[in-house]
């Protein structure tokens, strides 16, 4: 038996042969969109866009998830590594700035079969939740250019709540530290595009100030100014059910989100970008609809 401990849950499913784990999917990867995609900080979606492959299932799960099709319905279709090879170069070929693997941690096996010894002449990022084990994050050294970790939370309370996880703070901050040993100090292009290195981004929950404060603290503390580049996000829109989590059913509020970007604007943080309340909402959102699977 094949079994997978690839993500911090450790759950030891069997998925080659059908048995489900946490992520509810199976070996190959299940994908549901593959398009040049818009919604990213400039220095990843650029003029052209970042090529997107968006994959169903998650190993965190959140609550307030906003890709609840993906993350939870699992909407998509399975696909052979050749055939993500494939989807690879189709995304190069439009003219893509890079190849951005959404969500794509329990996969981390056909990705980097995938990937192995392919020359695709532009970035791979590797956009994830951050709930990752460093183990698997060496499974991909030498093929992924660009980390785009979330730290969604550094209280241990918030993120067993939220996303069932109450390790999420411990194992992010070991896996964004793998990801900066792997890639160092960022690099960026004459145009302003990212090239390599580490981007980690945090999305400001309702109500959560001191949360986000403490992430900020701790990227402040953890890498000088010119090594990494931070994303703060004030994107967070109510969805799925959250009956048992009336403090989410709201935005944030903007007395909350002025005081954050305050915050981080005293930080010693130089590099990085901030994304005001109105880009909340459902607009952003891409169709998971098969397109370019």
């Amino acid at each position: 038996m094949a079994v997978c401990n690839g993500c911090p849950r450790q759950c030891g499913a069997d998925r080659e042969n059908g048995v489900l784990g946490f992520c509810g999917v199976p070996e190959n990867p299940v994908v549901a969109r593959a398009a040049a995609h818009f919604g990213e900080e400039p220095c990843i979606s650029g003029e052209r866009g970042s090529g997107a492959v968006f994959f169903a299932g998650c190993t965190l799960r959140c609550v307030f998830c906003q890709n609840y099709a993906l993350s939870r319905a699992k909407q998509g279709r399975e696909i052979t590594v050749s055939r993500l090879r494939d989807i690879f170069l189709e995304l190069r070929d439009q003219g893509v700035h890079n190849i951005n693997l959404v969500t794509a941690s329990h996969y981390a096996r056909a990705v980097s079969k995938a990937l192995d010894g392919l020359e695709l002449g532009i970035p791979v990022v590797w956009n994830s939740s951050g709930y990752e084990s460093v183990e698997t994050l060496k499974m991909l050294e030498g093929l992924v250019q660009i980390y785009l970790p979330d730290l969604k939370y550094l209280d241990s309370a918030l993120s067993a709540r939220y996303s069932a996880a109450p390790d999420y703070p411990e194992v992010a901050q070991s896996a964004i530290r793998e990801m900066f040993r792997q890639r160092g100090a960022f690099r960026s292009d004459a145009d302003g595009m990212l090239r390599s290195g580490v981007l980690i981004r945090h999305l400001i929950l309702p109500g959560q100030g001191q949360n986000t404060k403490r992430v900020i603290d701790w990227v402040s503390s953890e890498f000088a100014p010119d090594e990494v580049m931070f994303s703060l996000m004030s994107q967070y829109t109510p969805m799925g059910d959250l009956r048992r989590f009336p403090e989410l059913q709201q935005p944030v509020s903007p007395a909350l989100d002025r005081a954050l970007y305050r915050y981080l604007c005293s930080s010693p943080i130089e590099n990085g970008f901030y994304q005001e309340r109105e880009a909340s909402g459902m607009a952003m959102i891409p169709k998971f609809d098969g397109t370019g699977v």
